[in-house]
């Protein structure tokens, strides 16, 4: 390339002519002057020809004839003349000079200048909804933008906001139309929807919250819900979905997406106070009697203190529970704020809580844990203010204790579960919990449902699992031959299952599920036993292993 260097220098021919091609250039403009009747065309020839770019392209086409003997520049030469070259470099020419800025529509030109500033925009619509709702304001009249949908078109666009007053859609007023007319207008469109709006009072953008998630304690379809808005807009769930809220702005309708779903747009869902009204309404409550099945005895093996249907006929004094087993009306299963928990290696283990029904199975289920792996599974060791017998050691078959001891337990709130039979209590404390996990043991737990929520605590993060009977119909083919044992603290009678029992265990169910279903993690269908213990087993490792989301109660201290 040609430059200035200090002297002594002698130029050579090619500097010459090149020093004279820039004389050339720039005394063209003036010499076409006079040829030149329009300002503007004046200023485009001296812009074209003093742009750096030519000269240096002069400077760079000059050098290299200069020095064609360079095998190199030679094959660079024929490159640049290759006409597939030249049309790559026109073709880059032509798409640079291009403008690809959408062609919006002219503004009108008799716009009265006491009209409301307007905004007009244009939106392609794909298949997916544009993500926002209108209303009609009660003392106006004006159709305004009601909410936008987080990650729907409106919003990805940044140009509508809530509160802009919408004036024409593809040219077509909307003042005299109702919002329904209006959205029919929108869903029959193709393409660029256009629209005419008055920008409202525009509001301080919104602090970034902090993500929150939530575990829907419900099941919502937002097509049979007559109160929610929008149905198109509403988002349908399953009762166990974990939601991610977008927007609480709205006291009565949040906007939340599934977690890990793909649709980036997010949907309206009643917000928690507003369900919680819904639900709250008065309805009747119904008793459960709860029952469980007992079984013989095996070492370090403990049944659970419930009476069966024949014990609550023949004994007065039976086992009673600390809590009322009526349905508390003050719990109203709507969200519950969750986020991710993943047991670290060393941490104590989740208390492992299984609940079902009489005869379902619970006892066998878990005397397979515990044969499957002494070392890793265990179960408490109840307390009673009975008097131990010859063959009995206390600490191992149980905690022996006086009564006045264990009223002050009772007193001191120590028992999950206690109740009295025939004169002598029995229960399950807390500390005999504890005295578990401390071991680094998995504790196997079975309990009447409504005591779940006094154990879900940071504490001992239970797992629930409800293990439910198969198909009336079923039962009566795989329980045939099985016997149901009676009986508390003595070894009672073993009798073959009856139709009233398999009601009982259905029905039964059926109300623990309606009832207290959402404080489920997993529900195993106890159709084949060894079935069914296969997948406790592998839903038990999955919890020590994988991540699971808990209240975020469990986490922050």
């Amino acid at each position: 390339m040609c430059s200035y260097l200090p002297l002594p220098y002698r130029p050579s021919v090619s500097s010459l002519l090149c020093a004279g091609l820039y004389e050339l250039l720039a005394a063209l403009p003036s010499q076409l002057q006079p040829h030149v009747s329009r300002p503007e065309d004046n200023t485009f020839l001296q812009d074209m020809f003093g742009e750096r770019s030519l000269h240096s392209l002069v400077k760079l086409s000059e050098e290299l004839k200069g020095k064609s003997a360079n095998g190199e520049i030679k094959e660079l030469l024929q490159i640049l003349v290759k006409p597939h070259v030249k049309s790559v470099l026109s073709v880059h020419d032509t798409v640079a000079q291009k403008s690809y800025d959408p062609e919006l529509p002219p503004l009108p030109e008799d716009l009265d200048d006491d009209e409301d500033s307007v905004k007009i925009i244009r939106l392609v619509k794909n298949k997916e909804p544009l993500g926002a709702t209108i209303r009609r304001d009660d003392r106006t009249g004006a159709i305004l933008v009601a909410r936008i949908m987080r990650g729907g078109a409106a919003d990805r666009s940044g140009l509508i906001h809530v509160g802009d007053e919408l004036k024409e859609v593809n040219g077509i007023p909307v003042d005299d139309k109702k919002p329904e007319e209006i959205i029919r207008i929108l869903a029959q469109s193709q393409g660029a929807i256009t629209f005419k709006v008055v920008p409202g009072v525009k509001e301080e953008a919104p602090s970034k919250e902090p993500k929150v998630f939530l575990k829907a304690l419900f099941d919502y379809d937002p097509k049979e819900d007559k109160a929610i808005p929008c149905k198109e807009a509403g988002l349908a769930f399953k009762k166990g979905s974990i939601l991610q809220i977008m927007s609480q702005d709205d006291a009565t309708w949040w906007q939340a997406k599934h977690e890990g779903g793909a649709n980036p747009r997010a949907g309206l869902i009643p917000s928690k106070q507003f369900q919680e009204r819904r639900l709250a309404l008065p309805r009747p409550v119904a008793t459960l009697q709860f029952q469980k099945t007992s079984s013989r005895r095996s070492s370090g093996f403990r049944r659970s203190f419930r009476l069966s249907r024949r014990d609550k006929k023949t004994n007065k004094s039976m086992y009673e529970c600390k809590k009322s087993e009526m349905y508390d009306m003050a719990d109203v299963p709507t969200y519950e704020e969750v986020t991710p928990y993943r047991r670290q290696s060393g941490a104590k283990h989740r208390l492992v809580v299984l609940v079902g029904p009489t005869g379902i199975g619970l006892n066998e289920l878990k005397r397979k844990l515990l044969i499957s792996d002494p070392q890793h599974f265990s179960v408490t060791i109840p307390h009673t203010s009975r008097a131990k017998r010859n063959q009995e050691a206390d600490g191992v078959e149980y905690h022996f204790i006086s009564k006045h001891l264990f009223e002050t337990d009772i007193h001191n709130n120590k028992f999950i579960e206690y109740g009295e039979y025939k004169g002598n209590y029995y229960g399950t404390s807390l500390d005999s919990i504890r005295s578990v996990l401390s071991k680094n043991k998995v504790c196997l737990l079975d309990v009447q449902p409504h005591t779940i929520k006094h154990l879900r605590t940071a504490e001992f993060k239970p797992f629930v699992v409800f293990v439910k009977p198969p198909a009336i119909e079923r039962l009566r083919e795989t329980r045939q031959n099985a016997k149901i044992i009676s009986g508390k603290d003595d070894k009672g009678s073993a009798k073959p299952f009856t139709e009233e029992d398999f009601q009982e265990m259905v029905t039964a169910a059926q109300t623990m599920e309606t009832q207290y279903g959402h404080l489920f993690e997993k529900v195993i269908v106890n159709d084949d036993l060894s079935a069914a213990f296969s997948e406790l087993r592998l839903a038990l490792k999955k919890v020590e292993m994988e991540t699971h989301w808990v209240p975020v109660s469990w986490t922050h201290s």
